[in-house]
């Protein structure tokens, strides 16, 4: 029987200690933390990273050997301590990926998935992996339905290939798949027998998001008393997290996350929220987590999916502010309104301009670019931010530093402009050459692309070098006027770090409006910045 959450509940927590384990009994009411008293005696937890495994398994997403071997390296350098590289069974290809990834000599463990035959376990020796990860079926419905066979044959079954991954020098950690719809007493006689037969650690897999902390709980509890216990969480019921918190505090020592949650269906729990909910909550130090945010914006540039804004940790909006409450109180106390500082995930702090901002805010923002205005200016300058806001529009940097010069009459200086443009498309490969003024030196640059917006790119990034380091966030296209000869609005998003800048140009050329409104951007984003070098440089 699962344990129930009542108003007034006793729950008995494992505490581990450096050798062997106690157990205590814990009373809290619902206004209280639930895993105060067992988390904060935890010596360590371990996080194992399965973006190149079953983050990849998410539909549309594929990487490349050298995608992956890049998150890999990052991964390692965050101190990541077990990296699931694939699944070697998968093909050719994927075990090309696989080696790829244990030839760049890691700190950390590289596992490849297995399931439970032993040719996966050949197949993941043959790739040079540090270990596997072997998946067995542990519910009725995988042993009966999907594999067709018995309780009995998958244990024999499992005791055997542990023993031949332990044989051939592999790490070995074995998991029940579907393990939260298994028969409990079924999956602790399955998962003992593997630690019997010498697997350094077992898994309970909530494959589907099926399971409630309780449960979790419960079961993770029964695993833990075998010995080492990882867990395996997905986010089917927005539970992720949450199973994943419940298991550490039930004994699991190591959690299984990918970076930004990516996975199958609603994804696995995110291993940058878990890195600092233990840190944040419990002062448990897994990662290093000042890589955290550069780490997801790898993940999302390789596998194309997006980070939502109000995503924890890594989105746009965790560390931005617009309200004029909040700004001012920011300003005042930067822990004001945040729980944790931005650097502690390698991030910066944003004031967002809209309709909340106030003179505090529009100050603050202002003073980021190294402009200052009089008071009677910044008055004019909050009305406009304001005004421009309740017509639905995004108020970018961008859109504060134009306002701000027409308000004050003055022109910033510029580090780069277009000069000259020119683009063809009738041959083969479509190709571009532009002309900047960067810092008042003319460049010259040519390039190549899939059409002549792209090869026009191309070559303004070539003629820039360096400064052209800045993210595309978004591109976007709208006519505002019919016919053959129709004026377009192209609208741009580029980052640079934290630091992101909109820009719409309109043009009846459409290549020419892109260049324009991404060589705008570009300018803007340079403020501060050290002069761009040509990429020959």
């Amino acid at each position: 029987m699962g344990v129930q959450w009542r108003a007034t509940l006793t729950i008995r927590f494992r505490r581990i200690e450096e050798v062997g384990a106690t157990r205590l009994d814990a009373k809290f009411s619902p206004d209280e933390n639930p895993f105060a008293g067992c988390l904060d005696t935890v010596r360590s937890i371990d996080l194992l990273d399965t973006t190149l495994r079953d983050g990849e398994q998410a539909p549309g997403i594929s990487l490349s050997p050298e995608e992956k071997a890049e998150i890999a390296r990052t991964l390692d350098a965050a101190s990541v301590p077990f990296i699931e590289a694939g699944s070697a069974c998968t093909g050719e290809g994927e075990r090309r990926t696989i080696e790829r990834v244990t030839d760049l000599g890691l700190s950390s463990t590289v596992t490849s998935f297995a399931r439970g035959v032993r040719n996966d376990v050949d197949l993941a020796l043959d790739c040079g992996v540090d270990g596997v990860t072997i998946v067995v079926p542990a519910s009725d419905r995988h042993i009966e339905g999907k594999v067709g066979t018995t309780r009995e044959e998958v244990a024999e079954r499992t005791v055997e290939l542990v023993e031949y991954a332990r044989e051939h020098g592999l790490w070995v950690e074995v998991i029940g798949e579907d393990g939260s719809r298994a028969d409990l007493d079924y999956l602790v006689e399955l998962l003992g027998g593997a630690l019997d037969a010498g697997a350094d650690r077992v898994c309970y897999a909530d494959t589907v998001g099926h399971a409630s902390p309780g449960e979790a709980y419960e079961a993770v509890s029964r695993l833990a008393e075998l010995g080492p216990t990882s867990t395996h969480t997905h986010d089917d019921l927005g539970l992720g997290m949450a199973n994943a918190l419940a298991s550490v505090a039930a004994g699991a020592d190591m959690v299984h996350a990918t970076v930004n949650g990516v996975g199958e269906r609603a994804g696995n729990v995110a291993l940058e929220e878990v890195a600092i909910a233990l840190s944040h909550c419990y002062g448990i130090e897994t990662v290093e987590t000042t890589l955290l945010y550069e780490l997801a914006g790898i993940v999302s540039r390789y596998t194309g999916v997006a980070l939502p804004p109000n995503k924890a940790v890594v989105g746009e909006n965790a560390f931005a502010h617009e309200s004029g409450i909040h700004t001012d109180g920011t300003l005042k106390d930067e822990r004001m309104y945040e729980p944790y500082s931005p650097e502690t995930v390698g991030r910066e702090r944003r004031l967002v301009l809209g309709k909340h901002t106030g003179r505090a805010g529009a100050r603050a923002a202002l003073a980021e670019h190294d402009v200052s205005v009089s008071e009677e200016a910044l008055s004019e300058v909050v009305s406009r931010v304001k005004t421009l806001a309740d017509r639905g529009k995004r108020v970018t940097d961008a859109d504060l530093l134009a306002i701000a010069e027409d308000v004050s009459g003055d022109e910033r200086d510029r580090r780069v402009s277009l000069l000259d443009l020119t683009a063809a498309s009738g041959g083969a490969t479509p190709t571009a050459s532009v002309r900047l003024e960067v810092d008042g030196e003319q460049r010259v640059a040519s390039g190549v692309g899939s059409g002549p917006v792209d090869a026009a790119v191309s070559a303004v990034r070539e003629a820039l070098g360096s400064a052209a380091d800045a993210q595309l966030d978004s591109y976007h296209v709208d006519a505002i006027t019919g016919g053959t000869d129709a004026v377009v609005t192209v609208e741009v998003t580029m980052s640079r770090g934290d630091r992101t800048v909109t820009v719409a140009r309109s043009d009846a050329d459409i290549t020419r409006a892109s260049v324009v409104a991404m060589v705008d951007a570009l300018d803007r984003l340079l403020v501060d910045r050290p002069t761009p070098t040509p990429a020959d440089d």
